[in-house]
Parts: C-alpha cells; structure tokens; sequence
C-alpha cells in the first residue's frame, strides 16, 4: 500500500451511494497493511454515535469529533498518523481555501488523506470544498445511488420537505436518490 503514500483519495456522490463504505473499505485495508489510521468526523454530523463514523448501513468505526480543519491538523501533530480519514468532509469548517492548503501540506508530508463528502446539496448546488478537492485528488471515485422513482443512476439528494436551509443533517426520512430527470420534475411539482 506504499503506493499510496502521499496521496489523495477523494470519493463524492449523492446521499446512499456508499461513500462512507468505501472511506471505511479503505481505512480498513489500510489498518490491515499495518498504517497507523485516525478518522475525522464534522462534530455536526449528529445522526447516529456520537464518537464513531456510521455508514447508512450500520456498520461503523471510531473517530475523533472536530469541527475545522484546524483541530484536524491538531491531532495529527500530535498523534503523527500515516493515514487520515475524513468523512462528511462538506461539514467541515474553516473555509475551502484553508482546508485545500492544509490537506496539500499533509500531502506533502506524505500522510495519505482520504474524504467522503457530498458532492452537491439537494438543489443540485457544488459543495466548494468537493469541488475543490476533486481536481487534486490522485483517486477520484463518483458513486452512485439508485433513484428511488426509477431505478437508474440517482445524481443529487432530493429533500423531501419543503426546507430550504443548505445544511440539514438527515437521513432516509429527509432525503431520497433521485437521478437529474426525476430530480427536475420534482423540482417542478414543487413550483407549482
């Protein structure tokens, strides 16, 4: 796994695509090839544990909880890890600028960096971190849920409720799969 040394692993995509599986796939290999693993969650992903990353599956491992980049780089000095894991990393405070420098330095220092984050809100709208990550990431991986109206490829999370606050912590109750065509006669229910 040396290959990866230095390297950033970037896996995007809407709500239910598993992400978070893959982000805990690869923590996994890594812990198994003997890397000195430590993961991250945003402190305001509050749906499941508290203290551990949850995929929509259940299945889980530990994490340390922070709330920017700066606590981030904190416990990294000061527990020197091989690979970190951030997952929900569109949460994640303190400003695209700012994390895309600091996961660059990590980079350099030849930390393995992998992230799972959405790669758009339920409008259809680019988180600035993801967009931003994406282009430097050395494994970019695009996942995909399948539509609940139709079965094919979903593209964006679709709110369910009429709530039009940008972050909205939620699952299965909240939001649903849904692919561009779907998504775009939602969008237009909804106008009416």
């Amino acid at each position: 796994m040396h290959q990866y040394k230095g390297k950033l692993i970037v896996h995007t995509g809407s709500m239910f695509s598993g992400k978070t599986s893959s982000l805990e796939k690869d923590v996994k290999r890594f812990n198994i090839a003997g890397y000195k693993t430590i993961a991250f969650k945003p402190a305001m992903d509050n749906r499941y544990r508290r203290d551990e990353i949850v995929t929509h599956d259940k299945t889980s491992m530990d994490c340390y909880l922070i709330n920017d980049i700066e606590e981030l780089i904190q416990y990294c000095n000061e527990l020197k890890p091989d690979v970190i894991a951030i997952d929900e990393v569109q949460f994640l405070g303190g400003g695209a600028k700012k994390i895309v420098a600091e996961v660059n330095s990590l980079l350099e220092m030849d930390l393995t960096v992998i992230v799972a984050g959405l790669d758009m809100d339920f409008t259809g709208t680019p988180f600035e971190i993801v967009k931003e990550l994406m282009p430097i990431a050395d494994y970019l991986y695009k996942h995909h849920a399948v539509c609940v109206k139709c079965g094919v490829d979903a593209w964006v999370s679709h709110r369910k409720s009429r709530d039009q606050e940008r972050i909205k912590i939620g699952a299965f109750k909240e939001y649903e799969p849904l692919c561009r065509k779907c998504f775009l006669e939602e969008k237009k229910d909804d106008e009416k």
